[in-house]
């Protein structure tokens, strides 16, 4: 397992929240727990692990208490989930898909196991669709004067 290190960039859907943050000592995982799944509407939660929580943020997040011990970072226009942090603790971490280049970073664990979906696990035999190879997705990019995004 390969975790790309240096310095990245990323923020929300938008544009509206941005940051930057050092890699070097990251590892990613995945969080199957509920509050997770109900934060970001998937499975999982796909996390990036920053021990010392430094990152500099170019526009600040809204943060939301989502527990008594935590609380997690969104885009306040576009609602996009940006990161979870323990109260009590120093560390962050920032969601995957949060990434500009979310790429390089593999998942070292499953935390929340306990809520884990296996069927979502290993879904490589199921058929793949790209979104430009899509009709109905090009077809609404196109009504809209675009292309599909890459």
């Amino acid at each position: 397992m390969m975790t790309e290190t240096g310095r990245k960039s990323g923020g929300c859907q938008c544009g509206t929240v941005r940051y930057s943050v050092d890699l070097a000592d990251a590892e990613a995982y995945l969080c199957h727990c509920r509050m997770c799944q109900r934060a970001t509407g998937g499975f999982a939660a796909s996390f990036v692990q920053i021990p010392g929580g430094e990152i500099e943020w170019h526009a600040e997040p809204t943060w939301y208490a989502s527990s008594p011990i935590a609380k997690r970072a969104f885009c306040p226009a576009c609602g996009t989930p940006l990161g979870f942090k323990f109260n009590n603790r120093t560390g962050l971490d920032i969601t995957l898909g949060s990434l500009d280049e979310p790429y390089g970073l593999d998942p070292v664990a499953h935390a929340g196991a306990e809520s884990l979906h296996e069927s979502w696990i290993d879904t490589s035999a199921l058929p793949r669709h790209r979104s430009d190879e899509t009709p109905s997705v090009v077809q609404a990019w196109q009504e809209a004067g675009l292309e599909v995004p890459g």
